[in-house]
């Protein structure tokens, strides 16, 4: 039978929530058209976690596991994801738009001699055929793609855009061995700033601080605000390159692509830059003292003020709607 195949991403063990939204969109996809929905999972000790991804619709879970695949190796996961694809001949083959699944995509595709469909806002099976919408010219526009007639299409579905959805049955784990591949680039140690602070390529609640915070330090209005509503803290180009905050936290074309059900834009002109990397959002909301700001014309909700006086009282009653529920 034709499958649809989802690789599923894993840090330090833990399978990556935009995973399980690529995982769920297969199984719909796949049903839709009468195939089976299938995995891959690569890593090193995580043959574990393969059953969990039967409940969000997995069949077949196949699992490399492997030293070599502790950290993610472009060559390595490369290798690891076309034996997968040996075993298992998928139709389609689906991956979140992460900075792992970008890159890892785009080296598959080369390695398949198939193309690849990066960004999709939206999938569907036409006559057997992966058609996907995607955005292009900075999100002012949507062009719809076909996968060609290589086998499998290669597809990047962006994060935060198709939900989720469990209630699958108990999936059945095969395992796939590492083929030899000489690793050329070894990561040997990760540093990770602390705080544990959300990814907002992956958060439900965004807020996001621009040159209107003034500097560095008021990113602890940015913060609290997004700590109370249990979001991420994001932030315009211009305030990353000035240092005030990290590249990680950026969201604009240059930065991270976001599409989180509450977005909040603080002190943030809206350059085009800036909208294409959040214009998908399902809800806007504009702090800016300026009421031209561009940023308003693609905001749901826009409050015209000064946000070192919106914020603190925004934050203080989100605390207390939360405090009496």
């Amino acid at each position: 039978m034709a499958c649809i195949l989802a690789f599923v991403e894993q840090r330090d063990g833990v399978i990556r929530k935009a995973s399980l939204e690529s995982l769920s969109e297969a199984k719909r996809q796949a049903d839709a058209a009468g195939w089976t929905t299938c995995a891959a999972l690569i890593g090193h000790g995580v043959a574990a976690r393969a059953a969990t991804l039967g409940a969000h619709g997995a069949a077949t879970v196949y699992v490399v596991d492997d030293e070599k695949l502790a950290r993610y190796s472009p060559e390595g996961y490369a290798a690891a994801l076309q034996a997968v694809v040996d075993r298992c001949p998928p139709e389609a083959l689906l991956m979140a738009g992460t900075i792992v699944g970008r890159d890892l995509s785009g080296r598959v595709a080369a390695r398949l001699g198939v193309g690849c469909l990066s960004d999709c806002t939206q999938v569907t099976l036409e006559g057997g055929t992966l058609v996907a919408v995607r955005p292009v010219y900075s999100g002012k526009a949507l062009a719809t793609a076909e996968g060609g007639a290589k086998r499998p299409v290669v597809a990047t579905l962006r994060p935060n855009v198709f939900p989720a959805t469990a209630g699958g049955g108990v999936a059945t784990v095969e395992t796939v061995a590492l083929p030899a591949v000489d690793l050329r680039a070894v990561v040997r140690e990760v540093f990770a700033k602390e705080g544990g602070e959300l990814d907002v390529a992956e958060a439900d609640v965004i807020v996001s601080g621009g040159r209107g915070i003034k500097g560095p330090e008021h990113f602890a209005l940015i913060r609290e605000l997004a700590q109370a509503l249990g979001g991420a803290v994001g932030a315009s180009r211009a305030v990353v390159d000035a240092g005030w905050i990290d590249h990680g936290n950026q969201v604009g074309q240059t930065g991270k692509v976001v599409s989180p059900s509450l977005y909040i834009a603080c002190g943030i002109s809206g350059a085009i830059q800036h909208l294409a990397g959040m214009s998908s959002s399902k809800l806007i909301v504009a702090i800016n003292k300026d009421p031209e700001a561009p940023i308003f014309k693609v905001a749901d909700y826009g409050i015209v003020g000064d946000l070192f006086q919106v914020l603190p009282a925004l934050t203080e009653e989100i605390r207390k709607l939360k405090a009496e529920g």
